[in-house]
């Protein structure tokens, strides 16, 4: 038999019945069109694709608001339709033709609640749109321009209702004020860009991205970072006991955010950290406080100094060699890369257990400018080497030689910089060896070049003292610890007594020794009319590069060897040996210089001096850098 017409619309009107109490009793829109993201339980963020029109806002709410919604509105109705029906017909037909026939009181009865009925709703409109005006600013002056700038990047529906999926407080600009963003599950958008465009719009400064991508639900988090404070000076009593505190491995380099304590292990993080910094941005207070920690705790430092004046707190100290003559530099690395070699076979003798105390001292290396450095060194060898001789100088392989050696051998790098590209530092497999890096008033190249791995790019600061220390992927924004030149020369002194190498005898095999004590004073020199038994006074002598680490490196000069052991005095070493420098001057710089060689032998009542000990002071006395080598 035929479906008749009336069939077909009792069907499908028997149909739309069910569709429509199914969608309902699952809080889904009426007309069946699904415009948002929204499930049963979970609010709407954004709107789908391909939807046209006007999104309401019943739209973004989750499933279950609004069946509660439709239920609630229902029982009010049918409630109310309830108490309506206890009402008599009759009675109500009566009232009402009293109403009609009289209406003036039934006028004055309702006179004075319609009155109070429309104050408070008067009032109440009033009082809403006073307690909201902050959101409508927030709206029209943030919310709105920052979606506006997104909506391209992450391709967003122009119906997408931005405070579905922009959550930011009135007070977003404090610093506990938290900022989320949901984003797009696809990820087909940078992140960078994403960034930069909420740094801008919002106006913020000095806050951290969390990117959260994993899973359904997608967003960042935008918080605002505390910052570090705006001095650390060692002088504050809090901050000489958190230096006080610190681990002999782990020098404080300064103080974070939040009041924390910026630190690095040399042996269980990174061996070696690089400082990137331009004219001014405080390279050598950097250096300076890490290296004067490290000498209190009994450490050797050899300060590799171009600039002859980059440190003068440490020169003369007990446990530091300064060399400022790129020659003694030069061959200062040869016998650093030698000792290397030598710490290899004795932690190879002694095993996997054995203390790394055995190997010997902590050695701490800070090469100044290694921009201006490196190409003297380069320089130096053209000039300086022989047929047969490797292109490369000596002194860079020791360098690198240092960098792979890693942690073990208890011998670490601090290099500084103002442009640390891989050319200047030898190849980019050398750079990835500081896995420490602390830059300031860096630019943008310089950030993507050695911190690619941490974005957005904090902005720089010409804040004194501030920096950005780079570690295992992440940025922290850094008060660097500040010593005076006094007070580094005070904390390195008053320690553990630093090791004082003393070198293995002539032909002598095996390893140099390390010992706490002060080497025992050179022998006498017999010389030809001086009184017999004749011994130099029991000064503490100052260690030579050459005899740092107990190994002799190439002579770099054309001086023969026997005539730099020749013993001399001041007056003839003036005439003869150091031209240029009075006899007056040399009595000074005994008098006053730290870093003067030590007697080598005794005359009657005057010292004399070794011809190489004063040549080498010679080179590397503190006098103002003037940006070339001896060789020009």
């Amino acid at each position: 038999m035929a479906q008749t017409k009336f069939d077909k619309q009792v069907e499908d009107t028997a149909e739309a019945v069910a569709f429509g109490i199914g969608r309902f009793l699952a809080g889904r829109p009426m007309d069946g069109v699904k415009r948002t993201n929204a499930t049963f339980w979970r609010t709407g963020t954004r709107v789908l694709p391909k939807v046209e029109g006007r999104v309401s806002r019943s739209s973004y709410r989750a499933g279950w608001k609004r069946l509660t919604f439709r239920i609630s509105t229902l029982a009010a109705l049918g409630t109310g339709g309830y108490q309506a029906g206890w009402v008599h017909q009759d009675a109500t037909v009566t009232t009402a033709q009293e109403i009609w026939a009289n209406p003036a009181p039934a006028l004055a009865a309702l006179e004075q609640p319609g009155i109070a009925a429309a104050s408070t709703a008067a009032l109440g409109t009033a009082a809403y749109f006073a307690l909201t005006r902050g959101r409508r600013e927030l709206m029209r002056e943030w919310v709105l321009p920052l979606h506006e700038a997104l909506a391209l990047p992450l391709r967003l529906p122009e119906q997408t209702d931005p405070r579905r999926y922009l959550h930011i407080p009135q007070g977003f600009s404090e610093d506990d004020a938290v900022i989320r963003v949901d984003v797009p599950g696809r990820l087909d958008f940078s992140k960078d860009l994403v960034a930069e465009i909420i740094t801008t719009k919002l106006a913020l400064e000095g806050v951290t991205f969390s990117w959260h991508l994993a899973g359904r639900e997608t967003y960042v988090t935008v918080k605002k970072t505390r910052k570090p404070p705006a001095k650390a000076a060692f002088n504050d009593p809090k901050i000489r006991e958190i230096v006080a505190a610190a681990k002999e491995s782990a020098p404080v380099i300064g103080i974070g955010s939040a009041g924390r304590i910026i630190t690095v292990d040399l042996d269980a993080e990174s061996p070696h950290i690089l400082v990137n910094a331009s004219t001014g941005g405080g390279k050598s207070v950097t250096l300076r406080g890490i290296a004067c920690q490290m000498l209190h705790h009994g450490s050797l430092v050899f300060v590799l100094d171009t600039k002859r004046i980059s440190h003068p707190w440490a020169s003369g100290l007990p446990g530091v060699t300064y060399c400022r003559d790129i020659a003694d530099i030069h061959d200062q690395l040869i016998a650093l890369g030698q000792e290397g070699r030598r710490r290899t076979r004795i932690a190879d003798d002694l095993g996997i257990d054995a203390d790394p105390k055995d190997i010997g001292p902590r050695l701490l290396i800070l090469l100044e400018e290694v921009n201006a450095t490196m190409k003297q060194l380069a320089r130096y060898w053209e000039k300086t080497r022989e047929s047969g001789d490797p292109k490369i100088s000596p002194a860079v392989d020791a360098l690198n030689e240092i960098l792979f050696m890693g942690r073990q051998l208890r011998m670490h790098v601090l290099l500084v910089a103002q442009s640390a590209t891989a050319r200047a530092l030898g190849g980019p497999e050398v750079r990835e060896q500081f896995s420490t890096r602390i830059l300031a008033r860096y630019s943008l190249n310089a950030w993507r070049m050695l911190a690619p791995e941490v974005h957005p790019v904090p902005k720089s600061t010409k804040h004194p003292g501030r920096a950005q220390v780079v570690s295992g992927g992440s940025a922290r924004e850094t008060q660097i610890l500040f010593f005076t030149e006094a007070e580094a020369r005070e904390w390195a002194t008053t320690g553990s007594s630093p090791a004082v190498p003393r070198a293995g005898l002539p032909g002598q095999a095996g390893p140099m020794q390390l010992d706490k004590e002060p080497a025992a004073p050179l022998p006498a020199v017999t010389v030809p009319g001086a009184a017999p038994d004749t011994q130099a006074p029991a000064a503490e002598p100052t260690p030579t590069p050459a005899l740092e680490l107990g190994v002799t490196p190439a002579p770099s000069t054309a001086t023969p060897a026997d005539a730099d052991d020749q013993v001399v005095g001041l007056r003839q070493a003036s005439e003869h040996h150091l031209p240029g420098i009075t006899l007056a001057a040399l009595r000074f710089a005994r008098a006053n210089d730290p870093a003067f060689p030590p007697v080598a032998a005794q005359r009657g009542t005057k010292f004399l001096y070794r011809v190489g000990d004063l040549k080498r002071w010679a080179r590397n006395r503190p006098r103002a850098a003037t940006g070339t080598t001896d060789l020009d």
